[in-house]
């Protein structure tokens, strides 16, 4: 019997199979044709539309315009004056079109033609060529503004198109019919062993093994049996899942107290190192200030510049860092959209024009005119500047600054380059770290904090995406990438 019922349920299925390959292979040869060349004939119509619009509006750019409906629609189009004279076509042949044209406005080609529908601006035809032995859907007439046009698109491509199209199902049928008779001999399988399915179910539920649930569908008491099985296996499952959760979220509390407590000790060092130099100098020229060092006025303004320019940067470092915590902490959410980096990157420059001249920088953009990438425009923005200023503030020797943006396969490449000394090897992997400076001194002159790179690096790791640095014989790299349209 149960042999029985897996050949009747493989040979019903198999057949539904056949018939319904057979009824969609019947249908798509004998509709599909006719199907296609009635869609023709509907983009045909909507192509003389347009075209007729065009003539009408006289724009200047009309040659410009058929020829991109011509490569949109796949449609040869022909227009000429009234004279037949003045030509414009979108065909490699257009003196064959404009004769065509001529041939059949003075009825010369009429036994080459049939006729499928005839308006009083134009005729819809089918037409042979026998030069090149290839028939096709044409239409032809008069513009409302009196020039007369040609519109052909090759049948042939509409036989090739069904030819395929039953290959096609015929190719997936086969396949599909296979899978099916392999799916119905499993299904017929569990069908008859619900037994054995609940007797191995039970004993995997005895080793604590939840993923086996029963599959069956006898419709009787074992279905019930193995509903009741799977409610039990169900139960310790969840009480076991708890358990083990509720042991992975207490050590992961514990992990992360340490890992914030490490965190925070490691931040107050920094800070308090980097805070400690503009403190005593703000410190230091203050009682200057108040115990009267400096008595003439242009002493008193240097102390007081003194003082601004270290509070200055003191404020800058403290809101790097407040940004840098909110990329660190998932506080500051990227808002992925589609826009043009060489447009950003241009207003970046732009923006630094007054800096790039102080320092008698020299500055070359490759790029096209426009390639979109998706990101969040302002952070990028903060990248492009942040590697903008490193540039310039280690500007040397040529002082040149080349900006490429360029693709990489799916991927776009923005990098800075500028001339002057190369970074330390043993500082390459460290220069995106919170507060390092390979050159303190220089660092310290220009007012650098050491967090801009450590931002740049969050941006792009909330971005998935790529950032580095590549030493050259006369200059440093920086670059990230962005995922492209």
């Amino acid at each position: 019997m149960k042999q029985s019922i897996r050949r009747q349920l493989l040979t019903t299925f198999i057949v539904m199979m056949v018939l319904t390959l057979v009824s969609v292979g019947l249908i798509n040869y004998l509709f599909l044709g006719r199907f296609y060349k009635h869609q023709k004939t509907r983009q045909i119509k909507k192509t003389y539309e347009r075209i007729n619009e065009l003539a009408l509006s006289e724009t200047e750019n009309f040659t410009d315009e058929i020829m991109q409906i011509s490569v949109q629609e796949n449609i040869e189009i022909l227009v000429t004056d009234s004279d037949f004279t003045e030509i414009n076509s979108t065909g490699k042949d257009a003196a064959e079109l404009a004769i065509r044209l001529f041939g059949y406005y003075t009825g010369f080609y009429r036994d080459e033609i049939d006729i499928i529908e005839e308006k009083g601006n134009y005729i819809l035809q089918e037409a042979s060529d026998d030069r090149i032995r290839t028939k096709y859907l044409e239409l032809w007439g008069q513009l409302d503004n009196g020039e007369w046009f040609l519109l052909r698109t090759p049948l042939e491509s509409i036989e090739k198109a069904v030819h395929l199209s039953n290959e096609f199902y015929i190719v997936v049928g086969a396949i599909v019919t296979l899978m099916a008779v392999l799916t119905i001999t499993i299904i017929s399988k569990r069908i008859t062993e619900p037994i054995v399915q609940l007797n191995e179910l039970s004993q995997r539920m005895a080793n604590l093994d939840f993923d086996a649930k029963y599959t069956g569908s006898a419709h009787n008491e074992i279905d019930q049996l193995g509903e009741n099985f799977n409610r039990m296996s169900e139960e310790l499952e969840r009480t076991i899942s708890e358990l083990k959760s509720a042991n992975v979220e207490l050590q992961k509390d514990v992990k992360k107290k340490e890992e914030i407590d490490e965190v925070r000790k490691e931040f107050l060092n920094n800070v308090s190192h980097e805070l400690k130099t503009p403190i005593a100098l703000i410190s230091g020229y203050a009682e200057g200030l108040k115990d009267n060092i400096a008595e003439d006025k242009e002493s008193r303004d240097f102390y007081c510049d003194v003082i601004i320019d270290e509070s200055n940067k003191m404020n800058n470092m403290v809101q790097k860092l407040l940004s840098l915590n909110r990329l660190e902490f998932g506080n500051d959410p990227t808002v992925m959209e589609r826009f043009d980096i060489v447009s950003l990157v241009r207003g970046v420059v732009q923006g630094m024009k007054l800096l790039l001249d102080e320092k008698g920088a020299e500055v070359t953009f490759s790029s096209e005119d426009c390639i979109y990438v998706w990101g969040d425009e302002f952070k990028i923005e903060e990248v492009v500047t942040n590697f903008m200023s490193n540039a310039l503030n280690h500007l040397d020797y040529e002082k040149k600054i080349d900006i490429r943006i360029r693709r990489v396969d799916n991927l776009v490449r923005t990098s800075v380059f500028n001339t002057g000394d190369p970074i330390p090897e043993s500082d390459l992997d460290k220069i995106w770290d919170k507060f390092y400076k390979v050159d303190k001194a220089r660092t310290r002159e220009y007012g650098g904090s050491g967090i801009g790179l450590s931002i740049v690096k969050a941006i792009m790791d909330a971005h998935n995406q790529q950032c580095g640095v590549k030493n050259y014989d006369n200059g440093v790299e920086f670059f990230f990438t962005l995922e492209g349209k």
